[in-house]
């Protein structure tokens, strides 16, 4: 008869191969290029419905509402303010991240990552870069240039 210490270490086994079967299955939330478009991961919105000209002159994140909205390269954006939406409109390239609005970081290494607006965002010599999330936002701050640097010798292979 097995003793309860066998038994557990067995279930323990099991319990960790199926939450790795499990985990394997998972849909990644990588992809691997673009197709010339903005990342709309998220409910086909751009930057996750948050206003990207607010970033600029609020300096902040904030979400953009339901009914102030423009479309551009495919995707639709969303911003606080008509003021707002009417400046994207009027030069969207100033406002719109790099990258396509995927990770910076992940780009500097050659991958496509979704990006947490409120916590991976930063503005480098007036362009909007956001990033994963907030620890990978910390690492890429430790040095920015570099790393978009790395990330333009990327960008076109994944932008296609």
């Amino acid at each position: 008869m097995p003793t309860v210490s066998t038994l557990i270490r067995r279930h323990a086994i099991g319990a960790l191969a199926a939450l790795a079967i499990g985990v394997a299955a998972l849909p990644a939330f990588a992809i691997d290029r673009t197709g010339g478009t903005y990342n709309s991961l998220y409910a086909g919105l751009g930057a996750k419905g948050y206003d990207v000209v607010a970033y600029f002159t609020d300096g902040k994140p904030v979400k953009g509402k339901n009914d102030i909205e423009a479309v551009h390269g495919g995707v639709t954006w969303k911003f606080a303010t008509a003021e707002h939406r009417d400046r994207f409109i009027a030069d969207p390239a100033k406002y719109a991240p790099q990258y396509g609005g995927f990770c910076s970081w992940g780009v500097a290494n050659g991958k496509l990552f979704d990006v947490d607006p409120e916590r991976g965002w930063k503005i480098v010599d007036g362009k909007l870069y956001m990033n994963f999330n907030a620890d990978i936002q910390k690492t890429w701050e430790e040095n920015p240039k570099a790393f978009i640097s790395k990330a333009e010798g990327h960008w076109p292979r994944l932008n296609r």
